[in-house]
């Protein structure tokens, strides 16, 4: 049962070492600069993504309100175009 009291004192080991190296960081000079930053950066990706999850509601509210100016303004619903090919002949088919 060694093993268990070895990975706690790796893991120990390693928290600490993270600890120190968060430390030495924020004595950094500029990194008062860096940390605000990162903090600036992380909130405005947070609201970016807000926005960007509000917009396939906004495209649904947008296709039914076309759909609405469609039925009002009387035009038919656009059906899909299909591609006719014109024969230079005229009678292709006749014989």
């Amino acid at each position: 049962m060694a093993e268990p009291q070895e990975n706690k004192d790796l893991f120990t080991r390693l928290a600490e070492v993270g600890e120190d190296a968060i430390q030495k960081i924020a004595d950094m000079p500029g990194a008062a600069k860096l940390t605000e930053a990162v903090n600036t950066l992380r909130s405005r990706v947070d609201e970016l993504q807000k926005r960007v999850r509000g917009l396939d509601e906004l495209e649904r509210r947008v296709s039914a309100l076309e759909g609405r100016v469609d039925e009002l303004s009387g035009k038919p619903k656009a059906a899909p175009r299909r591609r006719t090919t014109r024969s230079g002949t005229g009678s292709k088919g006749k014989t």
